[in-house]
């Protein structure tokens, strides 16, 4: 069977304005480019085009959401607002959340794209998917969209798979350098989700993301945060895999696991302060799907969520697809050797000694935890 992916042109409609990163212009603030535009995306699909591995990846048709499975997440309150917003001239959801004419249908046909990813890969009608979406969705609430997120695209596709495939556990592992609020908020209290977030400690949003967020009620102990010290680079991430995301997903079991795949730990990101590289990302995204391979029949989907530096992000991008879809290319990452020289790529005493500190603050139900028969 072929990897999945999901693409859609209208995703690069996606407008905003002419923000100055993430600020509106005005008497005092020049019009610029908005950081969430459609320009990191549009280049990781010209790059797939280019390879050559488009041509070997199975099409996936996103279907958009419906209100009423919108609804099973997100307020209707939350949705009127943002259509309302949608159907006139935009306008701001929050400081750093801007609307643009028709955001809203297209977030609907971004979320929907997961959740076709998520169809396929359950339905056995391809081994795992990548979906290129935007809007992002990872910081979106019930109730709010956040930093530059609509709807809880990962999120919204974690629940079509315990609604319509009947499943009983759905790991959620975001990699975004900043903190997966949204699905820690939606599902709180549910263990049926495990939410792994592995982030830079206080970026973004700046009072979240901590250990002792764990979940409440039967779902404690099914929230993982990983919060990361600013300057970590390849090292420290996967010590940070090996050591605490692995053996939690090992004793969780998880039927599907998704993951909101953000490329902004990269080395160059403008929001992020972190040192990843094109060939960190294809190591974590190894290790994930071993543990897949090991759980759950290798179900794993991934969506596309942040990062802002044009000129890497494609890379990063292809070397993730390349592991999925097991098919390198004759393509090369210009930015890797300069990146992987940089000083503190190796993982550095303090980080160890900071992720010592992780798995003592983190454990409960899944870490340590024995592995279980069948998920090594």
């Amino acid at each position: 069977m072929k990897t999945g992916f999901v693409w859609h042109e209208i995703y690069m409609w996606h407008s905003t304005g002419c923000h100055a990163g993430v600020y509106r212009p005005g008497l005092t603030i020049q019009p610029g480019i908005p950081f969430e535009e459609a320009e990191t995306k549009r280049r990781l699909k010209n790059l797939l085009d280019v390879s050559g591995l488009s041509a070997h990846l199975q099409p996936i048709t996103a279907v958009a959401l419906t209100e009423e499975q919108l609804q099973r997440v997100h307020t209707s309150a939350y949705l009127s607002a943002l259509k309302q917003l949608s159907n006139g001239n935009g306008g701001q959801l929050s400081a750093n959340t801007p609307v643009g004419n028709g955001s809203y249908d297209i977030a609907k046909l971004a979320a929907g794209g997961v959740v076709s990813a998520v169809d396929a890969v359950l339905r056995g009608a391809v081994k795992n998917a990548y979906a290129l979406v935007r809007p992002p969705g990872h910081h979106a609430e019930p109730d709010t969209g956040m930093g530059f997120c609509l709807l809880a695209n990962a999120a919204l596709a974690a629940d079509h798979a315990l609604e319509h495939f009947h499943l009983e556990r759905v790991a959620i592992v975001d990699w975004d350098v900043h903190h997966g609020n949204g699905a820690q908020r939606i599902f709180w209290e549910d263990p049926r989700v495990l939410t792994i977030s592995v982030h830079q400690d206080g970026n973004y949003p700046a009072d979240s993301g901590h250990t002792h967020e764990q979940g409440a009620g039967p779902g404690l102990g099914y929230n993982l945060n990983i919060p990361l010290p600013p300057g970590c680079g390849d090292g420290a991430y996967l010590h940070a895999f090996d050591t605490l995301i692995l053996p939690a997903l090992r004793a969780y079991r998880p039927q599907l696991i998704i993951v909101p795949c953000g490329f902004d730990a990269g080395a160059y990101d403008p929001l992020g302060r972190m040192m990843l590289h094109s060939n960190t990302y294809r190591a974590m995204t190894q290790r994930v799907m071993a543990v897949a391979d090991a759980c759950c029949e290798g179900r794993l989907v991934l969506c596309h969520e942040g990062g802002y530096e044009p000129n890497t992000v494609p890379y990063m991008g292809l070397a993730v697809i390349e592991t999925l879809s097991e098919l390198p290319t004759a393509i090369t990452d210009p930015n890797l050797a300069d990146m992987q020289g940089l000083t503190g790529q190796a993982l550095q005493p303090h980080q160890r000694e900071w992720i010592a500190r992780l798995l003592n603050e983190l454990q409960g139900p899944l870490l340590p935890g024995p592995k279980e028969e069948g998920c090594v």
